[in-house]
């Protein structure tokens, strides 16, 4: 018997699959969502403070808040964004144009002097924010 010889020898040879195999698909998906897992509570931070400990519940929101951080050196940041305290009223003013009852919540570093974080506070009621939250680190322990 030679190669070629059989009725079905060269159609078992030619025949395509036509199943499209997607676990190659769900392994790079799923190693992608572990990426995004670990690296999603990294960037949450945004600016490096050293925040003050205190002993107050936390705020429950079923919003994410608008959060103005303030450095040691007096630096002021929109999230991330560094802004100078006298542009903050226009940037806060278009952020809760849409939204007035948007949380804002000041993140003040323990070094920093305290007429830094006033003339943050200061501004924020000028852009007609009245309630803001202090956010702090919980008690050790």
């Amino acid at each position: 018997m030679g190669m070629g010889t059989g009725a079905n020898s060269g159609s078992d040879r030619l025949h395509t699959m036509s199943e499209i195999n997607v676990t190659p698909m769900v392994d790079i998906m799923l190693v992608l969502l572990v990426i995004f897992m670990v690296t999603a509570p990294l960037l949450t931070q945004g600016v490096e403070v050293n925040l003050p400990d205190s002993e107050a519940s936390a705020l429950s929101t079923d919003q994410e808040p608008l959060v103005i951080s303030v450095t040691a050196s007096g630096a002021t940041y929109i999230e991330d964004r560094a802004v100078t305290v006298t542009e903050m009223v226009d940037k806060i003013r278009a952020i809760r144009k849409n939204n007035p009852t948007f949380p804002v919540y000041v993140r003040g570093d323990r070094s920093a002097a305290y007429g830094s974080i006033m003339a943050v506070m200061a501004q924020l009621q000028m852009a007609g924010v009245d309630r803001v939250g202090l956010i702090t680190e919980p008690p050790p322990g």
